[in-house]
């Protein structure tokens, strides 16, 4: 069953390389429950068929990064880019597109978060196995208010100035 507006997200175990060491988070590849991470929070939510893959690093993540003070200003607590990537090259990702405090560059690594919403995305006879459809959600507390998926080979409704105007 696809993911669609009124649903509460399943929850799911989400990584992130952590570049600088916290209290609770060490170096490195960290793993999260999405039910703690989305609790009483309003989540800009995009997901991309893979890190460093050409309209992805081009267009959609340079958006959200471009974007994130405006949908601060409008009440988003936290922007997430997911993709079914391991935690080591979203974080290498977010590096090199200078995401740094602006999105949270969260990893799949299994696809198995990516299953659960019905969102996969079969890849497998292009080399690149199963990853997630492209899409954009607003989340606020859990529940997904908006939700935006691209048709295949899209990049039309899930950018960050979509997802900026249902605010």
């Amino acid at each position: 069953m696809t993911l669609k507006v009124g649903d509460r997200l399943p929850d799911g175990t989400l990584t992130e390389f952590i570049e600088t060491e916290t209290p609770g988070c060490q170096l490195g590849p960290n793993a999260f429950q999405v039910a703690d991470l989305v609790r009483g929070k309003k989540i800009a939510l995009f997901a991309v068929p893979g890190a460093f893959t050409p309209t992805c690093s081009a267009k959609h993540l340079p958006g959200y990064v471009a974007q994130a003070d405006a949908l601060r200003a409008k009440g988003v607590d936290e922007i997430w880019c997911v993709s079914v990537n391991d935690a080591f090259v979203m974080g290498a990702w977010g590096r090199e597109q200078q995401a740094g405090a602006k999105v949270r560059m969260l990893a799949d690594g299994s696809a198995t978060w990516t299953r659960e919403l019905g969102l996969e995305l079969d890849l497998i006879a292009r080399g690149m196995g199963v990853r997630s459809q492209r899409y954009s959600a607003l989340i606020e507390d859990g529940v997904v208010t908006q939700l935006n998926i691209e048709g295949p080979g899209k990049f039309e409704v899930s950018d960050a100035d979509t997802l900026l105007r249902q605010l």
